[in-house]
Formats: C-alpha cells, structure tokens, sequence
C-alpha cells in the first residue's frame, strides 16, 4: 500500500486511510509515513482515532483540543495511542492488522450546553466535574437517548450521579477508510489551514 499516492479518481488519502498506515507502521516498528500532500492535514484540530476488529471496538483514543502542530500529527499520536495505549485492551499485534479497520473524527471546537441542547445522534458530549472528564463521541450505536450519552460520560468520568457536573457539547465529521478529505466538520465549514 502507497500511503501518499492518490487512488485512480485523483482523490487523496483520506484521514482513516492515513491513521491505518500509522497504526501499521507503529505495530511494524517501522517510521510512521509522511503526511498526505492535502492541506486539509495541515489544519489544527482536535480528533478521535477508533480501531475496530470484526466490527467490535479494538481501541479508541483522542483529544479535546489539538496537541499536536498539525492534524497529521495529531492523527499519528492519537493512532499510535489507539493501538498501544487504550487501558481498556492489550496492545494491537502485527497479526491483527490485516482484520482492523479505521475511523477518524475530526472535533468541532467544544461549546457549554444545558442538556436540552444535546442529541446523541448529533453532538458529542462532554461531562466535567472539578479535574474529572467524560467524553462520547456522537452518532454510536445503541446510544440512542441524552440519558444514555450522558450516563456513559458520567461514568467514564467517575462522577457520580448525584454530585454536580457541567456539559459541552461538540460535534465531529467522520471519516472511514477510503473516504477522502472533506472540507467540513458535520456540515459546518472547516477551521482554517
């Protein structure tokens, strides 16, 4: 696999296809890859690298706000992280490579909400409560209500459902392997490069 090469509709690597060649190179011992040449990985931004196996969760690891200088970076941090550093799952291994598959969601910056104003199908949600924080991604399946998003990040968090808690809310533009760039996050114009 080319990692920089476009495929045959001229199209560059889109940001799932890069997270898997950084997941691969990581698991290989081998130098992660160049960026691809899009300036859409130029940009800052914050992201979410998921890795699936069979269609059931292998590692998931993100940022709330950009760490790294460009989103490629963040990509190849959060993909390395997803592979080696989830606390839920044991490091990937050269022979699950080929059963993987990659997403990535690029964030939205974050913005206070009440909880009227989430829709798990819509915004991701963020529960804060002193140094504790709890993140879900929007748009998962079998969280179909606030209640549900909400319970979840609570309880990554380890607040409890009686102390007091604030929300954000924030939304993402998803990206599966072999969907190339686009220049939008959930519709809403990217931040610029």
């Amino acid at each position: 696999m080319n990692e920089e090469r476009a495929d045959a509709g001229g199209a560059a690597p889109g940001p799932a296809d890069y997270a898997r060649v950084c997941v691969q190179s990581c698991v290989l011992g081998r130098p992660l890859p160049p960026p691809p040449a899009d300036p859409f990985f130029g940009r800052r931004a914050a992201c979410f690298v998921s890795l699936k196996k069979h269609g059931e969760l292998r590692g998931c690891i993100g940022t709330l706000e950009p760490a790294e200088p460009d989103l490629s970076a963040e990509i190849a941090r959060n993909a390395r992280s997803a592979a080696f550093h989830d606390p839920r799952f044991p490091r990937v291994r050269a022979d699950e490579l080929q059963t993987l598959t990659c997403s990535v969601d690029v964030l939205s910056p974050s913005e206070p909400c009440a909880l009227a104003d989430l829709d798990p199908a819509l915004y991701g949600v963020i529960v804060l409560a002193g140094f504790r924080r709890g993140v879900l991604l929007p748009d998962l399946q079998g969280v179909d209500t606030v209640e549900q998003q909400v319970d979840i990040a609570l309880q990554k968090a380890g607040i409890g459902r009686g102390e007091a808690f604030t929300l954000e809310r924030f939304v993402v533009a998803r990206y599966h392997e072999g969907e190339p760039p686009r220049d939008d996050v959930d519709g809403r114009p990217a931040p610029p490069v």
